[in-house]
């Protein structure tokens, strides 16, 4: 079924890249268009910048960053960036959408498992990861660094970008509960680890890097400025014609924050793509005051809106790390704990 209005499925987006409405400094990788988004990649430079901002509605991002940066550095050969530090990186691709398509970026499930916050910058659009229908120009990325100091180079995904065609359509709101049975319920992740290379697969000891958790009497007390990784008590899918994403239960509600990472790709916990039984991920931080979680209590919601068509490959049909998933850590890790 093809409509008229809807986000755009990877073959779509192959279509924008190969009319020129999408380009890029270097070649395309052959697996950076998902089923419904397209993965962003750092460019060579990035700057350590004193404060986050956002442009003005008549200026561009590298002016702003030229009022603000500390210093610059090479992502060519590799750079740490430092955990309570504020990066802007300049990113590959760039944008001259035409005037019905709008786009919205969120980070990578890699990038929100780490506590490694990120948002795309637009110039003249006084918004985060928000891209106006018609945008023209290039793209960057404010990163930073919450619980570990990362090692990032250029070609380095931590973004994608969703594109939708016309005005947005929910066709669901489903609520999202958090699972704290099982032996373990959660992670919370140590301070003063070690450096994680985002490009290394399986590369590290979990147990360098997280506390495994139980929950007592079904309750897990969050603490303070503390980052922890839950599951959701509800398995999810997302139907084959169909995306969605994972937003805040209540904006209002400010004892923490769910979810960085809030793009779901149609297929994701599908039968079809082998995904059957999947749940969500919740990355968690707790605010300023202690706040005791519930077994089963709502923390989210899961927006589902329609594609505009079909996608031609489907979410975890050609392999990946987080279909069939259920309390997991990010790939970076060779097991859980």
């Amino acid at each position: 079924m093809t409509r008229t209005h809807g986000i755009l499925p990877c073959q779509a987006i192959e279509a924008l890249i190969a009319n020129g409405d999408i380009a890029a400094t270097h070649p395309f990788a052959e697996n950076q268009v998902q089923p419904a988004s397209l993965d962003l990649r750092l460019g060579r430079r990035a700057w350590r910048v004193r404060a986050s901002f956002l442009p003005r509605l008549t200026g561009s991002v590298s002016e702003r960053i030229a009022d603000v940066a500390m210093h610059e550095l090479d992502l060519s050969a590799g750079a740490v960036l430092e955990r309570g530090c504020v990066y802007i990186a300049e990113l590959q691709e760039r944008l001259a959408l035409p005037g019905d398509i709008a786009a919205r970026a969120n980070p990578k499930s890699s990038t929100g498992r780490l506590d490694v916050f990120v948002r795309v910058l637009t110039d003249g659009q006084p918004a985060f990861d928000d891209i106006a229908a018609g945008y023209r120009g290039p793209l960057f990325l404010e990163i930073a660094p919450q619980t570990f100091s990362v090692l990032a180079r250029t070609g380095t995904r931590l973004s994608q970008l969703r594109l939708k065609r016309g005005e947005s359509s929910t066709l669901a709101v489903r609520s999202i509960g958090v699972d704290l049975t099982g032996d373990v319920a959660g992670f919370r992740a140590r301070r003063h680890a070690g450096v994680i290379d985002l490009d290394r697969v399986g590369a590290y000891d979990p147990r360098d890097f997280w506390e495994a958790l139980s929950a007592r009497r079904g309750e897990l007390l969050l603490d303070p400025g503390e980052f922890y990784i839950l599951a959701s008590k509800e398995q999810i899918e997302i139907p084959v014609d169909q995306a969605a994403e994972m937003t805040p239960i209540d904006p209002t509600v400010g004892e923490f924050r769910v979810h960085y990472a809030g793009f779901f790709d149609p297929g994701f916990g599908s039968a079809e793509a082998g995904g059957e039984g999947s749940r969500g991920v919740l990355e968690v931080r707790s605010h300023e005051t202690p706040f005791l979680l519930e077994d089963g209590q709502a923390v989210a919601r899961l927006v589902y809106e329609p594609l505009s068509a079909k996608p031609s490959r489907l979410y975890g049909a050609g392999g990946s790390h987080y279909q069939r998933q259920g309390l997991r850590l990010s790939k970076h890790f060779a097991t859980d704990i």
